[in-house]
């Protein structure tokens, strides 16, 4: 668990108002990176009770929307949320199981890789998904 004052200031940084649902979503979160919608529901319901699929999705939106939460969605997976923000990291994403781990910037600082053209645009982040099969899978 993350320590929940820490939680509330980042909250309270991003400009937004310290909730028990945005407390116990931003925690999930943070505890457990790249999970899905309906698996944060389920974690978030083991520390509040009672919360509604709507309750979920609108603190998902405005943590992300706020810069708190990044949304991943891998090609052919549903949308996945992580705390790791800000750093311009990557993922390796298991064509199998569908395991999903960070991984830093392949070169440099961000971007971390430069178009061969630009075309005038300023490049400010590099998205890229590196796909294979993990340990496990591999070994299987």
């Amino acid at each position: 668990m993350t320590d929940p004052a820490a939680l509330e200031r980042d909250l309270r940084a991003a400009g937004l108002r310290v909730t028990r649902p945005r407390l116990a979503v931003l925690d999930a979160v943070h505890a457990h990176p790249h999970l899905d919608t309906e698996a944060l529901i389920g974690v978030t319901r083991t520390r509040l009770g009672a919360v509604s699929h709507q309750a979920v999705y609108d603190v998902l939106r405005v943590l992300t929307d706020s810069g708190l939460v990044r949304r991943i969605q891998p090609q052919g997976s549903v949308a996945r949320y992580e705390a790791r923000v800000g750093d311009n990291h990557h993922h390796l994403v298991c064509r199998d199981c569908g395991a999903i781990v960070d991984v830093d910037c392949a070169v440099g600082a961000a971007p971390c890789l430069t178009p061969s053209d630009d075309v005038g645009y300023t490049v400010d982040e590099a998205e890229v998904v590196f796909w294979g099969r993990c340990p496990s899978c591999a070994a299987a």
